[in-house]
C-alpha cells in the first residue's frame, strides 16, 4: 500500500474524515476520535492504528511492526514500513479500528453512522 490507497481506503469508510495534525501527520477521523495516522514526514511512511489486545501482543512481535509511540498503552501499533503486512491484512486492521472507534461514539452518534452502513 502507498499513502494514497491508505486514503482512499480510510475516507471510504462512512463519516471518515483526514486532517492535518502535529505538525505533518494526516490523521483520519470517525465522529471526532481518530481510527488511523500516516506519517507523511517519516520515510518509510508510517501508518498507526488501534488493535484489540490481542492482536496487539501478536502483531508487535512482527519485524516491522511497534507499539505506536505515545499511544501503546490504548494498543496502537506503528507500522514502520508499508510493508510490514499485506494490502488485506492492513485494510482489515484498519477497518477494525474504526470499528472499535465507532462503538465507542456516543450512542446518537453511532447510531447515525451504523444507520448508513
Amino acid at each position: 500500500m502507498d499513502i494514497e490507497s491508505i486514503r482512499a481506503y480510510c475516507l471510504s469508510l462512512p463519516h471518515a474524515t483526514e486532517g492535518i495534525q502535529w505538525d505533518n501527520d494526516l490523521l483520519f477521523r470517525v465522529g471526532n476520535k481518530i481510527f488511523a495516522v500516516v506519517s507523511l514526514e517519516i520515510t518509510p511512511t508510517r501508518l498507526s492504528f488501534k488493535c484489540t489486545p490481542e492482536k496487539f501482543d501478536q502483531l508487535i512481535e512482527l519485524a516491522g511492526i511497534i507499539p505506536a509511540p505515545y499511544m501503546a498503552r490504548n494498543k496502537w501499533v506503528t507500522l514502520e514500513r508499508l510493508d510490514a503486512l499485506s494490502d488485506a491484512e492492513i485494510k482489515s486492521l484498519v477497518k477494525n479500528s474504526y470499528d472499535m472507534v465507532v462503538a465507542k461514539l456516543p450512542k446518537k452518534i453511532r447510531e447515525t453512522i451504523t444507520r448508513e452502513t
